[in-house]
Parts: C-alpha cells; sequence; structure tokens
C-alpha cells in the first residue's frame, strides 16, 4: 500500500510516521514544505516530496501512484491570511489532486462539535472534512473527529500540567463545566493507522472519545495524578480575552493556541455517533486518568516523540539556513575552547535553554520572554521537547532550531514578536566556540531596538559564551 502523509513535522503527523513505518506492506511517501524538518528519518525509509496544498503541481507530484492520503493539516498559525479561507483553499486542492491522481481514500482527522454551536476555529474543522468528503463517488473520505488530544508535549497536556502544578487553587471562567471528550494520542494513532485498512463503503465520520468530562474536572483528575489536591473557583466575569492572558502567563502555549481553547470551551465537543464502537471494536480507549499517566511518564523518561509546537509555518528551515549572512547588525563572541573537545562542546549546545536556562542573565531573558507572551510571541516558558538532543524543526523556548552540523553549528531562530528578524548561531572551529547574534531590522523601529537592547546585549552574550565553554570543559 503507497500512504502519502501530510502535516508530518507536526505534533500527530511525526507519531504517525513511527507508526506507519512499523507496518508491514506499507510504502511512505511524506509531502512537506521543508525537507529538512523530515530529516529525522532514513532516506530508504520514506520518500520526501516538497511542497504544499496551494501549489498543484507540487500535489500532483506527490499524489502519483498513492492509494490512501493522509491530511493532517490546518492554517491556524499562518501568517499568510485568514485560516479559515487557507483551510478551505487547501482542502478544495487535496480533495481535487486526490480524485485526478486516482488516490482511493482520504484519511482526516478533524474536531468533534457542531456546526451551528461551534467555536471558529472548529467551524473551520468541520467545514474541512465537508470538502474533503463532498464527492463520495469519486473519492472515500474516513473522517476522524476527537476532542481533546492528551499525551506529552500535546498543547492540553502541557497547558494541564502548568496549571495543576503552579496554582493550587484556580479562579477560572464559568464554562470550564462545558462537556467534552478528551482521548489519548495513542488511541488517535491507533484509529489512525487501523483506518487505512478499514473495509467498508462510501464516506464514514467517526467521533472518538474516552468519555464525557468537564474542563473542570480534567483539571482536577490530572492534578490528583500529579500527586495535587487543587480547588477551582468558576466565576462570571473572566473575558475571552482576560482568560487567554491568564493562560498565556500561567503555561508555555501563544496567544492564538490561547484564545482557540478559551473559545472553544463555551461550546460541548463530544460525540455525535456510535462509529468508533461498530468499526473499530478492537480499540479500547484509555481512561482519561491513564492518558494522564503515561504522558507523565514519557516527560519523566525524556521520552517526549513531538510537541504541539514542532510545525510552525513562521519557519521556513530551507531559505533560514543561510539568512544570518545579510544581518545589519552582529554581536559575536569568540572564546577558546581550552580542554574541551569539540565534542564536548557540541554536547553542551544541544543542552541549551530549557530547563538548563540561559545562565547569570537568566531574570533578563525572563523578562524578556514575559514580554513577548504578553505581545502574543511563543515566550520563553515554551522550553524543549526532551533534554540533550535537538533536531530541526524543535523548539527551544522561543527560538526554533533550523540547522545542525554534528560537532559543526547550532543554528536558532528568534520566534520572539520583534521589529525584525534574529538568529543566534554557534560555530565551533579551530579550537574556538563562536557565538553570534545576528539581527535584519525592519525599519527604523528595528534600528532602535537594536541600540535600545545594545546595553543588555552585550553581558547577557559575553556571559553566555564564556559560560558555555566552562560547562564543556566540566564535562
Amino acid at each position: 500500500m503507497k500512504i502519502l502523509l501530510t502535516g508530518a513535522t507536526g505534533y500527530i503527523g511525526r507519531r504517525l510516521q513511527r507508526r506507519l513505518l512499523q507496518e508491514k506492506g506499507v510504502k511512505l511517501r511524506l509531502f512537506v514544505r521543508e525537507p529538512e524538518a523530515a530529516e529525522t528519518f532514513k532516506k530508504n525509509e520514506v520518500e520526501v516530496v516538497q511542497g504544499d496544498t496551494f501549489k498543484r503541481d507540487t500535489l500532483k507530484k506527490a499524489l502519483k501512484g498513492i492509494d490512501v492520503a493522509y491530511y493532517l493539516i490546518h492554517s491556524m498559525d499562518s501568517k499568510q491570511g485568514d485560516y479559515a479561507d487557507l483551510d478551505r483553499k487547501s482542502a478544495e486542492n487535496f480533495r481535487d489532486e486526490c480524485i485526478a491522481a486516482g488516490v482511493k481514500r482520504i484519511v482526516y482527522l478533524g474536531g468533534l462539535g457542531v456546526k451551528e454551536s461551534s467555536s471558529r476555529h472548529l467551524k473551520s474543522r468541520i467545514e474541512t472534512g465537508e470538502i474533503l468528503s463532498m464527492y463520495p463517488d469519486a473519492i472515500q473520505t474516513l473522517w476522524f473527529r476527537a476532542g481533546i488530544i492528551i499525551g506529552s508535549g500535546g498543547a492540553s497536556f502541557e497547558i494541564i500540567r502548568n496549571l495543576v502544578q503552579k496554582l493550587p487553587v484556580m479562579v477560572t471562567p464559568k464554562w470550564v463545566r462545558t462537556l467534552t471528550e478528551p482521548v489519548a494520542v495513542g488511541d488517535v494513532l491507533e484509529y489512525l493507522i487501523k483506518g487505512k485498512d478499514l473495509k467498508c463503503r462510501g464516506n464514514l465520520v467517526v467521533d472518538i472519545g474516552a468519555g464525557k468530562m468537564s474542563f473542570r474536572d480534567m483539571l482536577l483528575q490530572g492534578g490528583s495524578e500529579f500527586g495535587l489536591r487543587r480547588f477551582i473557583v468558576p466565576v462570571p466575569f473572566f473575558s475571552p480575552g482576560l482568560s487567554s492572558y491568564w493562560l498565556i502567563l500561567m503555561t508555555p502555549v501563544p496567544f492564538g493556541i490561547a484564545s482557540a481553547l478559551v473559545e472553544g470551551l463555551k461550546y460541548e465537543t463530544v460525540k455525535q455517533n456510535d462509529a468508533a464502537q461498530q468499526y473499530f471494536p478492537g480499540v479500547r480507549p484509555l481512561s482519561y486518568k491513564e492518558s494522564i499517566r503515561i504522558a507523565i511518564d514519557e516527560v519523566e523518561k525524556n521520552d517526549v516523540v513531538s510537541r504541539w509546537c514542532d510545525s510552525s509555518n513562521g519557519v521556513c528551515y530551507y531559505e533560514d539556513r543561510q539568512a544570518p549572512s545579510g544581518a545589519v547588525f552582529r554581536d559575536v563572541r569568540k572564546v577558546a575552547l581550552g580542554e574541551a573537545t569539540t565534542e564536548d562542546m557540541f554536547h553542551v549546545l544541544m543542552s541549551i535553554g530549557g530547563k538548563g536556562g540561559w545562565f547569570r542573565y537568566g531574570f533578563l531573558w525572563k523578562l524578556r520572554g514575559l514580554a513577548d507572551k504578553l505581545a502574543g510571541g511563543a515566550g520563553l516558558n515554551r522550553g524543549r521537547r526532551i533534554d540533550g538532543e535537538l533536531r530541526t524543526g524543535d523548539s527551544v523556548d522561543f527560538w526554533k532550531v533550523v540547522d545542525i552540523e554534528e560537532n559543526r553549528r547550532l543554528l536558532l531562530l528568534a520566534e520572539m514578536k520583534l521589529p525584525g528578524r534574529a538568529w543566534l548561531e554557534f560555530v565551533i572551529a579551530d579550537g574556538s566556540l563562536v557565538q553570534t547574534a545576528h539581527f535584519i531590522p525592519k525599519g527604523l523601529g528595528g534600528r532602535l531596538y537594536w541600540y535600545l537592547l545594545l546595553p543588555f546585549h552585550i553581558p547577557v552574550f559575553r556571559n553566555m559564551a564564556h559560560q558555555l565553554v566552562r560547562k564543556a570543559t566540566r564535562r
């Protein structure tokens, strides 16, 4: 069976890749914007086609000879226009090209909810499913619908974990009592995998979940799994905007995801059919507590396969790998390695940020991160996927890894709100670590920004370069 996987570098996509590669009799092709983001897989294991759903010529190439196509694409974090319009156009292009290529089945993962009473984001996900399913006589669509997905590295799990660990008493919006249906990420993957082989006629909508519960109960039960007793006080005066800002201050998620979640909490997202039990009787969904327990265990074992921030439409890996060559401003620090080896230095670079922090001036980084979160950026508390390992596409606080060269180079692109574009580059060469902060300003405001922060940049970047080398020497 020849399978095309879209959204292959996202939270679900990365995990689904692994599962599909374990399936016998499957030939996997990935359709990605940037091949570097999929570099963790050996070339002989998968075929990679570069493109996107807005370029029909790349779609034609990707879909040639395909039997089953997985559609895991959404445009909510796009900076190129209204995401609902982009979602519609993307789904139409994908459906039409699948039909033209003779694809037998589309497998789509969307969200639970009723279109007439849903948030804008969920309406877009439902509309995408309707577009993909529009021509059942020409192509079959298997449409899975899930509520809140619980798994290590997932946005929902990280929100729950941060809230229950930081707040013994939570003052929350009244709609935390709204019902939803959480489901373990492992169960979602199980349904998606079995979906490629399901014997059925015509289109099928399959609602999946582990039982109804409120977000309030999810917080309380999540707290108990962390060994914490928590108290929740719902109040009527929390506006959606205020609730969103409260979430971005307490959790790693940016404003866009927080506001979509808050808006979605006002509407019930529960199963509307029993197709999961009818067509997939072998899948027995884990309880909410079991899914939380597994996620905690994976985090503690440093075994997080993917994170909610893995895929970002704001990062173009290929273009940004060499972009610092055009920087207007630079801060360059060169420190001799001394007794540290190249391997020691590279190992230290692979552990930068996250729980390890940013050395002596960590409070300045935290202030910058807080300002960024309030401005709608990524913020510093996004952290890392796991400790001690990085791959292209990983997030490191408010940076994104855009290039890695073994024992030589690490390049981070800033995803914070800036009047320009910024990179942090580390190169190991000639017995030294060369650390460079690159900045391309946008207009006069960008230049003023650089000069205003220069008194802070000088001690921060100087200290960071020396501390990195000292850490490598101690190792």
